[in-house]
């Protein structure tokens, strides 16, 4: 049901129809945004409590100062209410609701179920036959453990299309890091059974068992004068001592999350360890956004559950945390429905669920204070900043543009922003910029604010200030653009242009309309923060160009050959696994991929090699 009533609201016409079932309602503002989205075992009991005349949060009375309209959504159970809020909230992202920005998926180790089994990271829904081993905090710590992998068991880590086209083994066979299960006869299908087992025992933390086997079969080697394989052994095991004594936290934890929690001056810092067959795959931070007189428990509660409900991740049987959860035996209901197994909540009272706890709460307290060390740097920044170029507002947003080419070819544009918390990459656009002369810096340019700038309604995204990698001539181009500029705010132009050595704190800066230049010393504050902003547009405009460049790369020695399209591209790529192995490729080989006939692959290798 909905009630759209003009100001000021009218509670009490709303409280009078208002049910006493299980449900959510979401609290609007005068301009019709969702301010805050709040779940209610009774409805009709949650909402009255916000208009009492003796509420004693500063945060309730600022919000219900606000509310210009109310609507609720009945549900069936507290574990739908838990649900349907948390949609809510990732959907309107109110300002009075606690944030986490968290949605992206987590990797996972990924054993596939083929013949000759592989070794790879995964992300995303698991609809691959095999088994999976994760969830891990982030890809670099998947990379790690594959990296680790591939020293200790000889496992393939190759793409499927590459594997099949193999006639010879490949650099990694060469160096010992797989045992060529592609070319018949360099291994056994016994023993690459074998490395496998080994590999998921190491992966389920069983370490001690692949060890145990390993020298078993050591000394059944030597007794039968096979010492070239007991020599491979004896290799392996100390390999796998090696790797046994890095593991800096072990334990006796099969599988559990733990969670330490820091909250000071209007921040709020969580660290995760996430402990999977008795291993610590390792750690993550998160910031969640946090509203202005917020309780410790209901920022941590928040967190919890959109941490869980996001649907990215395997939820474990024991999650240990700081603090009790003001309904706690409810979202351990939710989570055991979601999960189809008990979960349960420990607050760490002793032994190794102590240790684990300790160690999160140390280190989610000196990532808050390493945030809040951070947030003063760029603060003072921003204060300098804005009273060299004589601010009357505090400076909200800002922007940079860069170019990136190689002798004119694939040029990409950056545009990258920053706000009063440092870098804001949600915000960050790269353009490709075609249809001009090669190599000129000054349409290219040109071609990307129009881009930027063409469809902006939203008055937020202008910037305050926008600033121009390079000299007179780029700034020109922003200064042509902005002449006819039909929005009420308009940002202030300034170029950066690199000294004649290019040496950080030897640039100049120059001012739109009267190309003054503005004077900052090395040690400034202020051209710190520009110095940073103009280095990430410098960065993210050559990551774009360098992935521009690789992709042309890859295709450009095959776009000429007459009969073949982009289909038949991508399927030589696919089966071949790259470019390289196309290159390498016989005619017969290439007449073996779908779609390719044998005339066609004598075409495409005489092109490739005449």
């Amino acid at each position: 049901m909905s009630i759209s009533i003009a100001e000021p609201f009218d509670h009490q016409a709303f409280l009078k129809n208002l049910t006493n079932q299980p449900g959510v309602y979401r609290m609007y503002n005068h301009k019709e945004e969702v301010i805050y989205v709040g779940k209610a075992k009774n409805l009709k009991k949650r909402v009255s409590s916000y208009f009492r005349t003796n509420v004693d949060s500063i945060k309730t009375r600022s919000l219900v100062k606000q509310i210009c309209e109310m609507d609720v959504t009945v549900v069936h159970s507290e574990a739908e209410a838990f649900i349907l809020e948390n949609n809510y909230i990732k959907k309107y992202k109110p300002r009075y609701n606690v944030l986490l920005r968290d949605d992206k998926s987590y990797p996972f180790i990924f054993l596939s179920a083929h013949t000759h089994p592989r070794l790879s990271n995964h992300r995303g829904p698991k609809k691959l036959k095999g088994e999976y081993f994760g969830p891990y905090p982030s890809a670099w710590a998947v990379r790690e453990s594959l990296r680790t992998m591939q020293r200790l068991f000889p496992i393939r880590q190759c793409e499927d299309s590459y594997y099949r086209a193999r006639t010879r083994p490949c650099l990694q066979y060469q160096l010992q890091r797989c045992a060529g299960p592609c070319v018949e006869g360099l291994v056994s299908e016994e023993e690459y059974a074998q490395q496998v087992q080994y590999a998921r025992l190491f992966l389920k933390g069983k370490n001690k068992q692949v060890i145990d086997s390993l020298v078993d079969k050591m000394e059944q080697a030597s007794i039968d004068l096979r010492f070239e394989a007991a020599a491979r052994y004896r290799d392996q095991i100390g390999a796998l001592n090696k790797v046994q004594e890095q593991q800096w936290v072990s334990g006796n934890q099969q599988e559990m999350d733990v969670f330490g929690f820091a909250y000071r001056n209007g921040i709020a810092s969580i660290q995760g360890l996430f402990i999977r067959d008795n291993k610590l795959l390792g750690s993550k931070s998160f910031y969640p956004k946090v509203p202005a007189e917020s309780s410790n428990a209901e920022v941590f509660q928040s967190f919890i559950l959109q941490f869980y409900l996001a649907g990215n991740k395997i939820i474990p049987q024991q999650i240990v945390i700081p603090c009790e959860l003001e309904e706690q035996s409810a979202i351990e209901a939710l989570l055991t429905k979601e999960a189809g197994r008990k979960i349960q909540f420990y607050k760490g009272v002793r032994d190794e669920k102590r240790r684990y706890l300790d160690l999160a709460n140390t280190n989610a307290d000196t990532a808050l204070e390493s945030r809040q060390s951070h947030q003063k740097s760029v603060f003072a920044r921003y204060v300098e900043l804005e009273q060299i170029l004589e601010f009357e507002q505090p400076i909200q947003r800002m922007e940079c543009f860069d170019i990136s080419h190689t002798s004119g070819q694939q040029t990409v544009a950056s545009c990258v922003v920053f706000n009063r918390e440092g870098p804001y990459k949600t915000d960050y656009r790269r353009y490709n910029i075609e249809g001009i002369t090669p190599g000129d810096d000054y349409a290219a340019m040109a071609q990307a604010l129009a881009r930027r700038y063409r469809d902006v309604k939203d008055q937020t995204k202008i910037p305050d200030i926008l600033f121009i990698d390079g000299g007179k001539g780029q700034l020109a181009q922003a200064e042509a653009y902005f002449e006819d500029w039909k929005q009420d705010k308009k940002p202030l132009l300034i170029g950066v242009a690199k000294g004649s050595s290019r040496k950080a704190g030897l640039e100049t800066l120059i001012l739109a309309g009267s190309h003054a230049t503005i004077p900052m010393a090395g040690d400034c504050a202020a051209l710190h923060l520009i110095q940073h902003i103009r280095d990430e547009a410098h960065r993210f405009a050559i990551t774009g160009h360098r992935q521009r460049r690789q992709k042309e790369k890859t295709t450009s020695k095959l776009q000429s050959i007459p009969g073949v399209g982009a289909k038949r591209r991508q399927s030589l790529l696919k089966y071949m696994g790259g470019l390289h192995g196309v290159l390498q490729a016989s005619k017969g080989e290439i007449a073996n991929v779908p779609g390719i006939s044998e005339e066609l692959a004598d075409i495409i290798y005489e092109h490739i090699h005449n």
